[in-house]
């Protein structure tokens, strides 16, 4: 039983692969860039998708709404059963109708909620991989991180997390039809998150507090508008009220969800010099 990976060097695909081939699952590892381990897959270019899709009965998936009808399409024909999907929490979040973000997610979720396949949804909030997108640059060059809300609250969802629910998914029957909204399993604030960062690479790093305009500016030059108005408004918000944490990942999986330290520690090379 073939199951399909997209995005399979992605932050959260690479561990989809690795947990399905720990369970002993046969994987077809899809790339943009194909190579001897990963066959062509683009879900910009739908005539790359029959054969990608050929012979497979499972699917994980990321959002991509421009491609999603052609991908619905080439997933019936190839007699797929079942799509588990990396949606957004921002669907189910107070304003969704006005975040770009979830408006996308959405289209995505729809087509497959319509398709006639078995589906599966994977909401996680904030991503932790996100703080390098963030925080790298500035860290690495051994200058202050500049925070508009240095005690705002988020409560970030490691990659392993998101990774874990999917191949539970894929692996272990009665997740048909269901979608898992994840948080992390703790409220920290900005200034607590750049401090385990801290600690994973043995060095206090400054905070600067700015204003959210000078923050705006400064994550634009990393990030997409769309994303920058994401994270903006979930520190706002955390600034007024602590975030929504879960225990969803240790009561589906059998094991605690990964902590921020945790997940500092194990990507302390990426903030490394």
């Amino acid at each position: 039983m073939v199951t399909v990976v997209f995005g399979a060097r992605g932050n959260v695909g690479r561990h989809v692969a690795a947990g399905l081939t720990a369970s002993r699952v046969p994987v077809r590892l899809t790339s943009r860039t194909p190579d001897a381990s990963h066959v062509a897959a683009d879900l910009d270019v739908p005539e790359t998708l029959p054969a990608a899709l050929e012979g497979a009965q499972q699917v994980f998936l990321y959002a991509k709404p421009a491609g999603i009808e052609a991908f619905v399409a080439a997933a019936r024909s190839a007699g797929v059963r079942q799509v588990v999907l990396l949606s957004s929490a921002s669907v189910v979040q107070p304003g969704a109708d006005r975040n770009p973000i979830a408006r996308d997610h959405r289209v995505v979720e729809s087509a497959l909620e319509e398709s006639g396949l078995s589906w599966t949804f994977i909401r996680p909030g904030m991503f932790a991989t996100n703080t390098r997108w963030w925080w790298t640059r500035a860290i690495k060059a051994g200058e202050a991180v500049r925070l508009p809300y240095p005690d705002a609250l988020t409560a970030p969802v490691s990659e392993l997390d998101m990774a874990a629910m999917a191949v539970m998914a894929l692996t272990e029957p009665g997740h048909g039809r269901q979608a898992y909204t994840l948080y992390g399993p703790q409220a920290l604030t900005l200034r607590e998150q750049v401090g385990h960062i801290g600690a994973a690479i043995g060095k206090e790093i400054p905070i600067e507090v700015v204003t959210p305009e000078q923050a705006r500016a400064d994550l634009g030059r990393t990030m997409p508008a769309m994303g920058v108005q994401a994270i903006m408004g979930a520190w706002e918000a955390g600034a007024k009220a602590a975030p929504e944490i879960s225990v969803i990942v240790e009561r589906l999986t059998g094991r605690p969800a990964q902590t921020f330290a945790e997940w500092a520690r194990d990507h302390a090379d990426d903030f490394r010099p």
